[in-house]
C-alpha cells in the first residue's frame, strides 16, 4: 500500500480548508453539470440457461426480456430497471404445441405493431436443429406479457426452407423481415453460407414472397469455425439505417458482430447495401469475454441514450448452448454517425444503468474538457492515460459523461465516464489519472469524484479538486493529468479548464 492510500481520516477537514485558499483566493463551488444515470449493476444482467440471444425493449416503465429457451415454452421477464431482470421471475406467455414447432425455441424478438405485441421465435421438433423455422405470436393488447396466441409460420425460403433469427425492421413506413438461411436449401455440409434474407410483410404474420438475398460471410472474420451471418437487427440514427448482424460459428470464440448500411433506396435490393469491412464488436481477451453477438438495441427510459444487449462467454472454451449469458452495455456514436459499440466490458466492471430510470433526471451530458492555458488541446484518453491532445483521434477518446460524484451525490461533486468505454472512469492513483473499470470499491469511488469548483485562472472557467486529497486538483504537467496542490499562477493556469460541448 502506498503513503497515499493512508491519507485519510483526521486530516480531511484541515485539508478541505486549507485546499480553499489557493495563494489568497477561494476556489468556490459552481453547479455541476450532471444528471444521474440508473441503477448501477454488473453483467451479465441474466445469467444461464435461458440467456442466449436475447432481446430487451422497454416500454411504459418497465424492461421487457426474451431469450432462447432450448425447450417449448416462452418466457419473459420484467422489471422497472435494468439491474433488476437478473432476480426477475420468469413468466411463461406460451406453450408450443404447434407441427413440427414443439421444442427448440431460439432468438425471440418482439415488435409492437398496431395496438398487439408480434413475438417471433425460431422453432423446431425436438430433434435438432434441422427443422428451424420462423413463427409468429400475436398479444392481446398492448401488454408484453400478453397472452399471447399463435398467429401462424412465417413462408420465408424456396420449399419451405430451414430460416431463423428473424426480426422486423422498418423503413419509408414499411416494414420488412430479416432472418438468417441457407441458399438452395442446402447446409454447412453441402458447401453452402449461411446468410441474410431480407422480404416485405403484408401484415405481421404474412410475408410477401420468399426472401432475396442482402449479404453472405466474404470476409475472414465471418467464416470462423463455420461462414455464418445470422441475427440481424436494425439500428436507427439521424435518418440513416444500420443492419447489425452476428457472423461467424457461435461454438468459438470468434462470434461477433457486423454491420450493413442501407445506402440505396431499395432494402430489397442487394446492392442497395453497403458492408462495413471490418466487425463492429467482438471478444476481449483482456476483459474475459468470448463470442459477443446475437444481439439487440434498446434506448434509455429517457430516450437520450441507446443501448446494446448481447450474449458471450466468459470462457473460450465454451461453446454454443447454455453457458452463453445476457450482458448489456451503452453504445455511442461517432462523429461520421455510425455506431461504435465499443468493447465488450468485463462482468467485473460495475456499470451506472441507462439515464432516465424510476423518474431521476436523466440526460447525462457528454462533454470535453478544453485546457486553459493549452486551449487547442482538450483532455482524452490515450492508451488508459489521461493527457491533454489537440485533434483527438479518435474522437471518442476526448468525450466525457459528466455524472453525479461516485462517493458523493452533492450538487458539485462530478465523475468523469468514458463515452467509449462505458464503466470507465477518470481516476487518480499514486497521484496520476487514468481511464480505469469502476470495481465498485469505496476508494475507487473516492478516485473517481471531485469537486468542480470555480477556474483558479479565470471564475467563468473549471477547476477539479480532488475528493479524497482536497489539497489537490487535477491540473496537466507535460500534457500529462494528475492531482497536484497549486501554489504558482502557472499551477492554476494548468488547472483550469472549460466545459464544452
Amino acid at each position: 500500500m502506498t503513503p497515499r492510500r493512508r491519507r485519510r481520516g483526521s486530516l480531511t477537514l484541515l485539508l478541505v480548508a486549507l485546499a480553499a485558499l489557493v495563494l489568497g483566493g477561494i476556489a468556490t463551488p459552481v453547479p455541476a453539470a450532471t444528471a444521474a444515470p440508473g441503477s448501477t449493476f454488473r453483467n451479465p444482467v441474466v445469467g444461464a440457461p435461458n440467456s442466449a440471444d436475447p432481446w430487451l425493449g422497454y416500454y411504459e416503465g418497465n424492461y421487457y426480456y426474451a431469450a432462447t429457451t432450448w425447450t417449448g415454452s416462452i418466457y419473459l421477464r420484467r422489471s422497472s430497471t435494468l439491474a433488476g431482470l437478473s432476480s426477475a421471475a420468469e413468466t411463461q406467455v406460451f406453450q408450443m404445441s404447434q407441427p413440427n414447432a414443439t421444442s427448440n425455441m431460439w432468438a425471440p424478438s418482439l415488435h409492437l405493431r398496431g395496438g398487439h405485441w408480434y413475438l417471433y421465435y425460431s422453432a423446431g421438433p425436438s430433434s435438432c436443429c434441422g427443422g428451424q423455422r420462423q413463427h409468429v405470436l400475436e398479444s392481446a393488447g398492448t401488454d408484453p406479457m400478453g397472452p399471447y396466441t399463435y398467429k401462424g409460420k412465417l413462408d420465408l425460403m424456396p420449399d419451405d426452407g430451414w430460416a431463423i433469427d428473424g426480426s422486423v425492421m422498418t423503413v419509408g413506413g414499411t416494414d420488412y423481415f430479416v432472418y438468417s438461411a441457407f441458399p438452395n436449401n442446402g447446409s454447412f455440409s453441402t458447401g453452402e453460407k449461411q446468410s441474410l434474407y431480407i422480404t416485405r410483410l403484408t401484415n405481421p404474420w404474412t410475408a410477401e414472397s420468399v426472401g432475396t438475398l442482402i449479404s453472405e460471410p466474404e470476409y475472414s472474420w465471418e467464416t470462423q469455425g463455420n461462414p455464418v451471418n445470422e441475427g440481424p437487427y436494425v439500428l436507427h440514427h439521424d435518418g440513416r439505417t444500420f443492419l447489425t448482424y452476428s457472423a461467424s460459428y457461435c461454438g468459438t470464440p470468434d462470434y461477433k458482430i457486423g454491420m450493413l448500411e442501407l445506402t440505396g433506396t431499395d432494402p430489397l435490393d442487394r446492392s442497395s447495401w453497403t458492408k462495413k469491412p471490418t466487425p463492429l464488436f467482438q471478444r476481449s481477451d483482456a476483459n474475459g469475454v468470448y463470442g459477443p453477438g446475437h444481439h439487440s438495441f434498446f434506448s434509455s427510459p429517457d430516450g437520450t441514450e441507446d443501448w446494446i444487449i448481447y450474449h458471450a462467454n466468459s470462457s473460450s472454451s465454451d461453446g454454443c448452448g447454455t453457458t452463453r449469458t445476457s450482458r448489456a452495455q451503452r453504445i455511442s456514436w461517432n462523429p461520421d454517425g455510425t455506431p461504435n459499440l465499443g468493447v465488450p466490458v468485463s462482468t467485473s466492471t460495475v456499470l451506472a444503468g441507462p439515464s432516465g430510470e424510476n423518474g431521476n433526471p436523466g440526460a447525462v451530458p457528454v462533454r470535453r474538457l478544453q485546457s486553459y492555458n493549452f486551449p487547442d488541446r482538450y483532455v482524452r484518453h490515450a492508451d488508459f492515460a489521461a493527457r491533454i491532445d489537440p485533434d483527438v483521434s479518435p474522437a471518442l477518446d476526448g468525450e466525457f459523461r459528466l455524472v453525479q460524484g461516485l462517493a458523493d451525490d452533492g450538487s458539485q461533486y462530478v465523475s468523469f465516464e468514458s463515452e467509449n468505454y462505458p464503466g470507465y472512469y477518470l481516476r487518480h492513483y499514486d497521484y496520476v489519472l487514468k481511464l480505469e473499470p469502476n470495481d465498485g470499491s469505496a476508494t475507487f469511488a473516492q478516485d473517481a469524484t471531485f469537486a468542480q469548483v470555480s477556474g483558479l485562472a479565470d471564475s467563468s472557467w473549471s477547476a477539479f479538486r480532488s475528493y479524497n486529497f482536497p489539497d489537490r486538483y487535477i491540473r496537466h504537467y507535460d500534457y500529462k493529468l494528475r492531482i497536484d496542490p497549486i501554489t504558482t499562477a502557472l499551477d492554476r493556469q494548468d488547472a483550469t479548464f472549460r466545459i464544452v460541448d
